[in-house]
């Protein structure tokens, strides 16, 4: 069953057995409004005054809302306004990336308190694991005792096939079988006691994308991650929609035409991959062969024109590839919007998000709607940040079995879109 308009609010009910359920009503009616008065909270959940009443009263006990003044200047007396508690609950988002390691601590209202990245050349699974268990008790040691209590979980996002794609790379061999063996799940649950929540992390991505960014605005969009591989995620109804297999909108296997950078070698079936058009390895390879030292996307920044006219060749050559991904893809799936995001400095994102947006207007074919092509507003810790929303929408979403089911590949839809943290 799809869910409601953004317009609408989740409707509740007024049975002592579902109380509970009706507490979630109300705080998701909270986090969407990012401040009202009872009434206003009474009115979006469809309970009545004395049920909203007793709940936000309760709700401010357990410190989970609290006041924000009166509302003055309107007919009657002055309303009090409720919003939620900041430090009411607080979440923990990892991103395991085959180049880096993001970690990010958020508190109630989607605030990112803490952001912690760590660099490897390859993803060592055991070093990780100690990683990720070193940065959960850094974080808890960060906030005052009284709070380590409120952390809710920690959220997990990571490709599905880490040992995939490893010959692009140069990963050792030892590396990929580490992989192979080492049961990843069971070692961070030796590092880290809270609840744990998995998910794809182009999907994470996507997720923090329509819960912070442009998913407040538009309901259906495709969503493309430009990392060291490009990866992404679709967007129906305000819905994650990620398949049978947690594989929709991977985007990396689609097929384009062969890329023109004499640093790619040629396919060797009739197509290329979008994969090896459109992702970082690529621009950095394409730099190096080219005299131009680069280990990371970020030091872009700091080249400026030393970096040309090898980078500007790059952005062409993706820009094109990303364009026929698109073409094909809203053939398929209508949206209103395609989101580009990733790890380049804003700047030269800009610059290839304006790059595909002219090249997708001259080589899209009649008979098909065209969507905005708008940039990303997350950036590179996207995935680490809709980590972190895994345990927050589980713990205080009306409908957490939606999502609960993202715990592995194959789970289908997640609605986030009816549980939007006020920023």
């Amino acid at each position: 069953m799809s869910s409601p308009p953004a317009s609408e609010s989740r409707k509740g009910s007024n049975s002592v057995q579902v109380r509970r359920y009706n507490e979630r009503v109300v705080l998701e009616a909270l986090q969407r409004l990012g401040q009202a008065s009872k009434a206003e909270l009474a009115r979006s959940a469809n309970l009545t005054p004395q049920a909203v009443a007793a709940i936000v009263d309760h709700l401010e006990e357990v410190g989970l809302v609290r006041h924000e003044g009166k509302r003055v200047g309107q007919v009657g007396q002055p309303s009090t306004l409720y919003a939620p508690a900041p430090d009411g609950a607080f979440s923990i988002g990892l991103h395991i990336g085959r180049r880096a390691f993001d970690a990010v601590l958020v508190d109630f209202t989607g605030k990112t308190l803490r952001i912690e990245t760590c660099e490897y050349e390859f993803p060592e699974p055991k070093a990780v694991a100690d990683l990720a268990g070193a940065y959960v008790q850094t974080f808890r040691a960060s906030l005052p005792p009284a709070l380590r209590e409120r952390i809710v979980g920690v959220g997990v996002a990571m490709p599905y096939f880490m040992d995939s794609w490893t010959k692009e790379l140069g990963m050792p061999r030892s590396i990929t079988e580490a992989w192979e063996s080492f049961d990843f799940a069971k070692a961070l649950t030796h590092h880290i006691s809270l609840p744990l929540f998995f998910e794809n992390d182009a999907s994470g991505a996507a997720t923090a994308e329509l819960v912070y960014g442009r998913g407040r605005e538009t309901r259906d969009f495709i969503y493309l991650f430009i990392a060291t591989f490009i990866g992404g995620g679709l967007i129906i109804n305000g819905n994650l929609e990620t398949g049978p297999h947690g594989n929709s909108a991977a985007f990396g296997p689609y097929p384009v035409t062969p890329s023109l950078l004499s640093t790619v070698p040629p396919p060797k079936g009739p197509f290329e991959i979008l994969l090896r058009r459109a992702s970082i390895y690529v621009l950095t390879h394409h730099l190096r062969e080219n005299g131009v030292p680069i280990r990371r996307a970020f030091e872009l920044e700091a080249m400026g024109e030393k970096a040309e006219p090898f980078l500007g060749e790059w952005i062409a050559d993706c820009a094109d590839a990303l364009a026929q991904a698109i073409v094909g893809a809203i053939a398929v799936v209508d949206v209103d919007g395609i989101v580009i995001d990733g790890i380049l400095p804003p700047a030269i994102l800009q610059r290839t998000v304006e790059a595909v947006s002219q090249r997708f207007g001259e080589i899209v074919p009649e008979g098909l709607v065209a969507p905005r092509i708008e940039v990303g507003t997350i950036g590179p810790q996207a995935a680490a940040i809709g980590a972190a929303i895994l345990p927050l929408y589980a713990m205080f979403a009306p409908d957490s079995g939606t999502l609960v089911k993202a715990k592995a590949p194959g789970s289908g839809r997640i609605n986030l879109q009816t549980y939007i943290l006020a920023q």
